[in-house]
C-alpha cells in the first residue's frame, strides 16, 4: 500500500462522530445526485450510482434519503444542481494531490480549496501537471480473518484481478476499473464480506515525507476531506508506518 492507502485505512477504522456522519451524508447525497443526473436513476445500468448507493448504505443512510437524492438527480424532484470539478495541487514536500469535488458553485469551491492548501503549505497546480502521475484502479479490501489467503487469491485471479497484497489485518485486491464489479461480485458470491470497494487514483511513484512535512501533509488531507464539496482526495505521499500511525491517532 502507498502511504495514502495506509492513511485511508487508519481513518476508516477510527470512530465516526455524529458530525462526521452528517458530513458523510452530505457528500454521499451529492455524489448520488450527480451520478443519477449523469447516468440515470437505475443502479443496475449506472455503476457510478451503484457505488454511491453502496457508500450511502455503509454509512447507514436511510433509504428515503437515497431515493430522494436519486430523484433530484433525475429531475423527478426539485433540488440544487451539482456538477463535478477536479483540481490538481502540490502539498508539503512536493506531494502530488488530486482533489475530486461535487459542487453547486465552482468559484466557492476553488476559493475554499486554495485557502486550505495555502494554510498547510500547499498550492494549486496547473491542470495536467499532476494528473499524469496517477492511474485508475479498483481497490477492494477484505478482512484477513474471514478467508484464507490462498482461497481468496484463487477467486480473484479467476475473476481477472491483477494482484493482491497483504497490509496489516486486510487483503488489498487490485484490478482494472472495467472488471472491478466482476471481481467484487465473484468475492461476494462466496459469501465473503467486502470491507471497502472503490475506484481510486493510484500514483505511479511516491514521495517520501517525514517530520514536519509528514504532519502538514496529513493535516492537509484531513482539512480537504472535511470540506463538504470534496468527494475524494488522492495523493502520492509515503510516510513511515510508525510515524503514520502516531500521527493518525493524535
Amino acid at each position: 500500500m502507498s502511504g495514502h492507502s495506509k492513511w485511508s485505512t487508519i481513518k476508516r477504522k477510527k470512530a465516526v462522530t455524529d458530525a462526521k456522519r452528517g458530513q458523510a451524508f452530505t457528500q454521499v447525497i451529492r455524489e448520488i445526485t450527480v451520478a443519477a443526473k449523469m447516468g440515470g436513476g437505475s443502479p443496475e445500468t449506472n455503476s457510478r450510482l451503484r457505488f454511491a448507493i453502496d457508500k450511502a448504505k455503509a454509512c447507514n443512510m436511510p433509504s428515503d434519503n437515497i431515493k430522494r437524492a436519486i430523484q433530484k438527480g433525475t429531475g423527478e424532484l426539485p433540488g440544487t444542481s451539482y456538477e463535478d470539478a477536479v483540481y490538481e495541487a502540490y502539498g508539503p514536500g512536493g506531494v502530488a494531490i488530486i482533489i475530486e469535488t461535487v459542487t453547486d458553485n465552482k468559484n466557492r469551491t476553488i476559493s475554499d480549496i486554495r485557502h486550505i492548501l495555502e494554510r498547510h503549505n500547499g498550492k494549486i497546480a496547473v491542470s495536467g501537471s499532476v494528473a499524469f502521475q496517477f492511474h485508475k484502479k479498483g481497490i477492494i479490501l477484505i478482512p484477513k480473518s474471514i478467508v484464507p489467503e490462498d482461497d481468496l487469491m484463487s477467486i480473484i485471479l479467476d475473476a481477472g484481478a491483477e494482484d493482491m497484497k497483504t497490509e496489516g489485518d486486510e487483503y488489498e485486491i487490485i484490478c482494472t476499473p472495467d472488471i472491478f464489479e466482476t471481481v467484487r461480485q465473484a468475492i461476494e458470491a462466496k459469501s465473503i464480506k467486502v470491507e471497502s470497494a472503490e475506484i481510486h487514483l493510484i500514483a505511479d511513484n511516491t514521495v517520501k515525507v517525514e517530520g514536519r512535512d509528514a504532519e502538514n501533509v496529513l493535516n492537509l488531507m484531513e482539512s480537504l476531506e472535511e470540506n463538504d464539496d470534496v468527494q475524494k482526495v488522492h495523493a502520492n505521499f509515503d510516510i513511515d508506518d510508525k510515524e503514520l500511525t502516531r500521527l493518525g491517532t493524535k
